[in-house]
């Protein structure tokens, strides 16, 4: 039987193993600072947010060898923690000023007349499916109009999901067709 392994308790590290991890740290830092803010930069676009990137990993580096953890190759793991980062940064999310879209270009408002056009293009569309073939006219009425997704289609249809999606491009074409949008 496997039995759940205590684990020990951490001891503090001496004042000679912190020095050493120190040095590590330290010389890592001299062989691979500038290859690493290259690679940050380039995925960044932005030499601030690359350095504190970097600086970051070799921070974290630090930690994680000061909590007991172990390293076999200083580059690689460098670049796996660089990467964490770099990915981590482009998740964040980016609040962008109103003023800062206006000055690029961006124009807020609605246009009532284009909006007008499109509402009275969907009721020529709505007009136009009782001519379709039943099939495909039931379909596109549940998917289109309904809102219904394939899989709620293809269970009140007893039919697959896939039966359903083409039946809902061929509907589509032929109302393109009909409506004169070929």
């Amino acid at each position: 039987m496997n039995t759940p392994m205590k684990s020990r308790p951490k001891l503090p590290l001496s004042k000679r193993r912190l020095g050493v991890i120190q040095r590590e740290v330290t010389v890592a830092h001299n062989d691979f600072e500038h290859s690493l803010l290259k690679r940050a930069l380039y995925k960044t676009n932005n030499s601030e947010t690359s350095q504190d990137l970097v600086q970051t990993t070799f921070l974290k580096t630090l930690l994680y060898l000061q909590k007991g953890g172990k390293v076999d190759l200083m580059r690689s793991f460098l670049n796996h923690v660089l990467n964490d980062l770099i990915v981590d940064e482009y998740r964040k999310r980016k609040i962008v000023s109103l003023d800062i879209l206006l000055e690029g270009g961006f124009e807020p408002g609605s246009n009532e007349y284009e909006r007008t056009i499109d509402i009275l293009d969907g009721k020529q569309v709505a007009l136009l499916i009782p001519q379709l073939p039943k099939k495909y006219e039931r379909v596109i009425r549940m998917r289109y109009l309904k809102g219904l997704s394939l899989k709620e289609i293809a269970l009140i249809t007893n039919q697959s999901k896939n039966t359903v999606a083409v039946q809902a491009h061929r509907g589509l074409v032929k109302l393109k067709k009909l409506g004169g949008r070929e």
